[in-house]
């Protein structure tokens, strides 16, 4: 279902994946500098110090900063605020240092150096602002990906919608044809509209019931261009001639349902005027289990094409090749002497 897909990824990083990051920064800066001055006691209270000082520096301008002026573009008031933030943080943990931790503000650097000094304020923020770049890389890239997922997950969700809208298009447009066949019968008390309620009612349970799969067998879908034609047989009589030729095993082979009986329905609608006969060709090769071949070759008449008005049947088919193989197939349709010849190249799934 579609709410399913679109909440198949969660927006926010889980609570744990937060503990573990903050815990395994504390363990290696503890151990890291215990280890330097080989004073454990004075490395866990200095860490405990900055590590607070980290924790809301950080979520302070992932989760506020950021929505509230890189997001909206204001990007003078970003930095002002970033420089603001990061003076209140060093006086902070400056002051907090002092008060708990020890006298000696920088015992790691070289001689002796004091609090509010140039080099200690460029020191503790550039460090800050290490911290922070970090995190907030660690969060656009989450970010980022999760973005990735949800437009891949509409975009396939789109799709089978449109792939739905199409397939339902061909259904209403077949069963148009065909009872406008029946109506013509009817109207000459025709004996043979009996046959075509029946033949109908089985093509009917096809299409109804038997499509609803995204992939069908492709022998199925013979049948059903069987069936078609015998419909049409049923109107013209011995005015139409077919020919179905199969290369190859055929078997195992899956397209998705209703993709060919446009092409069949073409060729009576362009190659039948009064009392033109229909001959059509269709043929289907399976070439080495990669690719499967549809051609079908009919008598063309221009008069027929070009009174009527142009189908969804075609260029419904070619938008759910777009959709459904992208550039993996290939479509040609031409006319070579009074002749209508489709050829259909897809992949063998």
């Amino acid at each position: 279902m579609p709410n399913k897909m679109l909440k198949t990824y969660s927006y926010r990083i889980p609570i744990k994946y937060h503990f573990f990051f903050w815990i395994g920064y504390f363990v290696i800066n503890f151990v890291r500098w215990g280890s330097y001055f080989d004073d454990y006691l004075y490395s866990l209270k200095s860490n405990l110090v900055e590590f607070t000082i980290h924790l809301v520096l950080t979520y302070f301008h992932i989760n506020y900063l950021i929505p509230k002026f890189v997001l909206k573009r204001k990007y003078t008031h970003y930095i002002f605020s970033v420089i603001l933030s990061l003076a209140v943080v060093y006086v902070a943990r400056t002051s907090l240092n002092l008060l708990l931790v020890t006298s000696n503000i920088w015992p790691e650097a070289v001689g002796a150096q004091e609090a509010f000094s140039f080099n200690h304020i460029l020191a503790v923020t550039i460090g800050e602002i290490y911290v922070v770049a970090l995190v907030t890389a660690l969060k656009l890239t989450s970010d980022w990906i999760y973005e990735r997922k949800k437009n891949e997950s509409l975009q396939k969700l789109q799709l089978q919608t449109e792939l739905k809208y199409l397939k339902s298009q061909i259904q209403p447009h077949f069963f148009f044809n065909t009872l406008n066949n029946l109506y013509y019968l009817t109207m000459e008390k025709s004996d043979k509209a009996p046959d075509v309620v029946l033949k109908l009612s089985e093509i009917m349970q096809y299409v109804l019931y038997d499509v609803k799969e995204p992939k069908i067998g492709l022998l199925s879908e013979i049948n059903y261009i069987q069936s078609y034609l015998e419909l049409e047989r049923l109107r013209h009589g011995d005015k139409v001639t077919s020919e179905i030729q199969i290369k190859g095993n055929i078997d195992d082979i899956v397209i998705p349902p209703l993709l060919l009986l446009p092409f069949i329905e073409n060729c009576f609608k362009h190659g039948s005027k009064n009392n033109d006969s229909v001959s059509l060709d269709i043929e289907f090769e399976n070439k080495k289990n990669e690719q499967l071949i549809f051609s079908a070759t009919n008598n063309f008449n221009t008069n027929t094409a070009k009174g009527k008005k142009h189908g969804i049947g075609i260029e419904n088919v070619r938008r759910r090749l777009e959709l459904l193989y992208s550039n993996k197939y290939s479509l040609e349709t031409k006319i070579i002497d009074n002749t209508f010849n489709v050829l259909l190249k897809i992949p063998i799934l």
